[in-house]
């Protein structure tokens, strides 16, 4: 379907090549054809059930790939006993097979799998990283890219395209974490919202494409649909030294391009910035908050994944030591880089500095080891700082760049690197990549396949029964929380609840406890019930746990001042009906405890956009609106896509052999 007359940018170039059905026009409802999709661990089991529901011979995308990058610290059976479950099922359904300590899912895919053009989806929010190679790439909920497995589009609402013009290039000590920083810095974590960001301008040149990948990875933390670049000679130059040139495809916008939205950055007017804990969009320049102590600094995540991220670090440190107070970790994102990072001599560097490489993963950034003291500052080159993610309740995390982490490192203080008193030191990369293909299992093929057994051990849970939604509510509001919730706070993530990522009857003894340890108890007690949010409700994570455990406690109905797109999604998946405060006013007249009333629901969602909630213990009344689709309102009566998974595999005619 056409997108009007001129000329367009990338955006709409990707998304008018995978259109399928609506209009791209923004606000409406559009589905997209899905080329290739990713999967990790702690969300990968589920999806995998989820296959398992839909009876699927084998995933009918380009390219599927599972990889093992977040739960790899095997404290007990749970963790490799669903890897062992992930491989089976990859080898079953036709996956890709990333090994256990191959690599971080983005950087990897970017790596070895990304190509120009494409479409993906990911069950995993930083899927927005491959933007970075000219693809649409948009993190979901696993329910969706479950489907897109089995051959359905992606439905999504058409996002405005926002212009984000570069210039210059950025000063010594700064860098591509800079870039995205100081889009968070202007416009917070909300900027981004029912948006894609699109960068385009001279500044382009000045930035590689893993620099690219640091830009588009945290595009999530805006709120972004997600983030595009061009595909041009950075991009070609990158697949080129990954032994993949012959993948490369131009992309880039046309000369008369437009945009729904323009911003511009200088980057030669950059300085060093840092985002304060715990937000991401608390962002100051490094010289703002110079002086305060630091007891931890963490690099790695796909955040910042590149070989010259770690590379900078080790130069920065090289010959002498982290100072005393200070525990500097590296978590390598691929078995690849930490390669390369040997052979350059860099990891000798930074071990004889003082420094502790642990495995190739996810680990910190997700909570799973190196969590911080309490109270204490801990500077780390990741996307998020939402309370307690680190895995510790009263954390201090700070989000910065390598240079501001490694300087931080060296002074045991908040330092900007300008401050070192040296120029920044040069870094010398590799040519070519240490392309390593090993640990990457490929599909084997069908006939084989088909005789693949699914290995669960018992640890490995079902997939919950979802009763419809009833067409009449009346239930007491279990919790109430205030603006930018974030999934972590819903359900986190961490090396304690990970493990049961796939039995959700014990993970929801998890459902909100950072923010009321009270919240699983009174939940099962009360049964049907409500939870009242405040804006950008369920921001950062795409894990669709975070929906799927408080449904198992109860959980109908959500009233918010707002929602992340990803979370309302899930909550739309798992039968959930997401409601939004048509007076935000009216969210400070709700408290915990008050009944909320809604009435024939089927027919209110019918004839409108607004319905009427009751607070029937304050006697009053609130208007609230929707933004459910004719499809997602038959989702939501239906109590969430797996009954109508069920309802699909038990009306099919048994699979032929």
């Amino acid at each position: 379907m056409a997108d009007g007359t001129g000329g367009r940018n990338v955006a709409r170039k990707l998304i008018a090549s995978h259109l399928v059905s609506g209009e791209m026009r923004p606000g409406a409802e559009i589905g997209i054809r899905v080329d290739q999709t990713l999967t990790q661990d702690a969300t990968g089991t589920l999806v995998m059930l989820e296959l398992e529901a839909l009876d699927l011979d084998r995933v009918r995308t380009d390219v599927s790939v599972q990889y093992v990058d977040h739960n790899l610290l095997q404290a007990d059976e749970r963790n490799m006993a669903d890897h062992i479950f992930l491989r089976s099922a990859a080898r079953r359904y036709g996956l890709w097979y990333s090994k256990p300590g191959n690599g971080v899912s983005h950087p990897t895919h970017m790596q070895r799998f990304g190509v120009p053009g494409a479409t993906m989806v990911g069950s995993d929010s930083h899927t927005c990283a491959a933007g970075s190679l000219g693809m649409l790439a948009i993190g979901v909920g696993g329910l969706e890219v479950a489907m897109a497995m089995a051959g359905e589009p992606l439905h999504v609402t058409m996002p405005e395209i926002w212009g984000v013009r570069l210039t210059g290039e950025p000063p010594p000590w700064c860098s591509a974490k800079d870039v995205i920083l100081e889009m968070l810095r202007r416009h917070g974590v909300r900027g981004g919202v029912n948006r894609i960001i699109e960068y385009h301008g001279p500044g382009l040149a000045a930035l590689t494409a893993m620099d690219r990948h640091v830009i588009a990875n945290m595009g999530a933390e805006l709120g972004a649909t997600t983030t595009v670049f061009p595909a041009d000679e950075q991009v070609r130059a990158f697949l080129r030294a990954e032994d993949r040139e012959d993948d490369f495809t131009e992309i880039t916008a046309d000369p008369d391009a437009s945009y729904d939205v323009t911003e511009e950055i200088d980057l030669s007017a950059l300085e060093p910035l840092i985002a304060r804990p715990s937000s991401p969009g608390d962002v100051v320049p490094v010289r703002e908050v110079a002086g305060e102590e630091v007891h931890q600094v963490v690099v790695g995540s796909s955040a910042n994944p590149g070989l010259r991220d770690f590379a900078s670090v080790a130069a920065i440190v090289k010959g002498r030591q982290v100072h005393p107070r200070v525990s500097l970790d590296v978590n390598p994102t691929s078995r690849q880089i930490l390669v390369d990072l040997t052979r350059m001599g860099a990891t000798t560097d930074l071990v004889q500095a003082g420094a502790r490489i642990h495995q190739t993963g996810c680990m910190g950034c997700i909570g799973m080891g190196q969590a911080p003291a309490i109270g204490r500052n801990s500077l780390r080159t990741m996307p998020r700082n939402f309370p307690g993610r680190s895995g510790t309740k009263d954390d201090r995390v700070w989000l910065c760049s390598p240079e501001t982490a490694a300087a931080a490192a060296l002074t045991g203080r908040i330092t900007d690197p300008r401050d070192l008193g040296t120029d920044p030191p040069a870094v010398r990369l590799p040519a070519a990549s240490s392309v390593n293909r090993d640990m990457l299992e490929a599909p084997p093929p069908e006939d084989e396949a088909r005789r693949v057994e699914l290995d669960k051990a018992p640890s490995i849970g079902v997939l919950p029964e979802l009763d419809p939604l009833p067409d009449e509510l009346e239930i007491p509001v279990a919790i109430k929380v205030g603006d930018d919730v974030s999934t972590d706070e819903i359900l986190p993530a961490g090396a304690r609840a990970l493990p049961f990522r796939s039995d959700i009857a014990r993970l929801a003894d998890f459902a909100f406890v950072q923010l009321d340890e009270d919240y699983p108890d009174r939940a099962r007690e009360t049964g049907p019930h409500a939870v009242v949010g405040g804006r950008n409700y369920g921001q950062g994570s795409s894990r669709e746990h975070a929906a799927i455990a408080p449904r198992h406690l109860g959980l109908r109905l959500v009233l918010a001042r707002g929602y992340a797109r990803i979370h309302w999604q899930n909550l739309v998946n798992f039968g959930i009906l997401p409601l939004e405060f048509t007076a935000e006013d009216d969210y400070d007249r709700v408290e915990q405890g008050d009944v909320l009333r809604v009435e024939n629901i089927r027919d209110a969602l019918k004839a409108g956009t607004e319905i009427d909630v009751r607070n029937t213990t304050k006697n009053e009344t609130y208007r609230a609106r929707h933004r459910l689709s004719p499809r997602q309102r038959d989702l939501v009566a239906a109590g969430g896509q797996i009954p109508l998974l069920r309802t699909r595999t038990r009306t099919r005619s048994p699979r032929q052999s």
